[in-house]
């Protein structure tokens, strides 16, 4: 596969301020980081850019302040943490971007120092990618690093503006992300399967359809299900379903047919009366759901057919729990499938990339997300990613590509 992007290995750092869009957009509570998840991911890069001697100034954003100061979503309670990641120390540059602090700042480091400056939030020109601001942070630096795929679909002064005017790079993160979803979507190994879970149909209706195209086979679970099963004139009780949407879920099957596309829907269920934990429960096939029941996850039979896919597939790109996992028994689908397919990767026989929030914690609950091949912590990026969209952040890197 051609390299569409420089790397680190492309670029001489010693001595140079290189800047480096991470995400740092964790979750905190009382101003303690509760996830260190892209923490970890970021820590590579930037170890590598301070031990080379750099002087490395990162930059992220953190909740959505809309360009004012909003004290509780300042990056400051990061640092902690980010330094224990590195091993080494992180200073903190307080700055509302308005008074020189930044620039002060990193004309004042010495090569190797780490240094991570305000949410870029706090100014409004970082949403609206204005031209001030995009040359405030140009001048900051001689050298754009993008380790932040996660923020990669939004044209944004720190992940899109400043790698115009600055030569860039994708970090270690960025890097494993694109290689890992090129090799699943641009060329991959066929056959190839999607497995699109999740409760509604309408937040990934452009995925169903884009997969539909380009898939050999696409399995279909989770509540999304619900609304093609309803529309083939199944009784669905009152699972949860998108009825307005039927027409359109015909229409992705007629799609689908038409380009050689096998799409797979539960021929099996589990259905109860309760939506909680632990509730009293039925396996039933698909003309056996009782009105007041509602569909909670896939059955074994389904399961089964999934296996057998899996089993022949090369590729697996999966996006989406295929059932209420957070409601034990109705995650035993979703915890059966990612063994079917982190027993493949592991025996070498399938390359597995699952993406999205959704999926991520689905498979941190199932204790397999570290045997599939790569697991992208990405919510909106990936989704536009399978979509087929341009990401802004990774089109100018592309551009940029020697």
């Amino acid at each position: 596969m051609a390299k569409t992007f420089n790397t680190l290995d492309d670029c001489e750092v010693t001595g140079k301020r290189v800047l480096v869009r991470a995400d740092l957009n964790v979750p905190l509570e009382e101003g303690i980081v509760r996830d260190t998840t892209r923490i970890e991911r970021i820590a590579p890069t930037l170890e590598e850019l301070a031990s080379k001697d750099a002087v490395v100034i990162v930059l992220s954003h953190l909740g959505r302040p809309r360009g004012a100061v909003v004290p509780n979503m300042s990056l400051a309670p990061v640092v902690g943490p980010l330094s224990v990641a590195l091993d080494r120390p992180v200073r903190f540059v307080k700055t509302d971007w308005s008074n020189g602090e930044a620039l002060r700042a990193v004309n004042n480091a010495r090569p190797g120092d780490i240094l991570l400056l305000e949410n870029t939030r706090f100014h409004a020109g970082e949403e609206k990618n204005q031209p001030q601001f995009v040359k405030m942070l140009t001048d900051l630096g001689d050298l754009f690093v993008n380790d932040a795929f996660s923020a990669a679909h939004r044209a944004h002064a720190s992940t899109e503006g400043v790698a115009w005017f600055l030569p860039c790079a994708a970090g270690r993160a960025m890097e494993a992300e694109l290689l890992a979803l090129e090799s699943s979507l641009v060329e991959p190994k066929r056959p190839l399967t999607a497995i699109i879970g999740g409760a509604k149909i309408s937040t990934k209706l452009d995925v169903v359809g884009h997969l539909a195209c380009m898939v050999d086979c696409l399995i279909i679970g989770g509540g999304m299900a619900n609304t093609f099963l309803e529309a083939q004139g199944h009784e669905i009780g009152r699972s949860i379903a998108e009825h307005d949407l039927k027409e359109r879920a015909l229409e992705i099957l007629e799609d689908a047919e038409k380009n050689g596309c096998e799409i797979v829907l539960p021929n099996d269920v589990i259905v109860a009366e309760d939506f909680k934990p632990h509730a009293p429960y039925r396996e039933v096939g698909l003309d056996e759901v009782g009105r007041r029941e509602m569909i909670l996850d896939i059955g074994p039979k389904t399961v089964e057919k999934i296996e057998q896919i899996i089993s022949t597939s090369k590729t697996l790109v999966w996006n989406g729990p295929m059932g209420v996992f957070e409601l034990p028994p109705f995650d035993a689908g979703t915890i059966a499938v990612a063994k079917i397919a982190a027993k493949h990767c592991r025996e070498g026989n399938l390359l597995a990339i699952g993406g999205g929030g959704d999926t991520v914690a689905a498979l941190n609950h199932t204790g397999l997300a570290d045997d599939f091949t790569y697991v992208s912590t990405a919510g909106g990026a990936f989704l536009e990613w399978l979509e087929g969209k341009v990401l802004p952040g990774v089109e100018v890197l592309q551009k940029s590509a020697v």
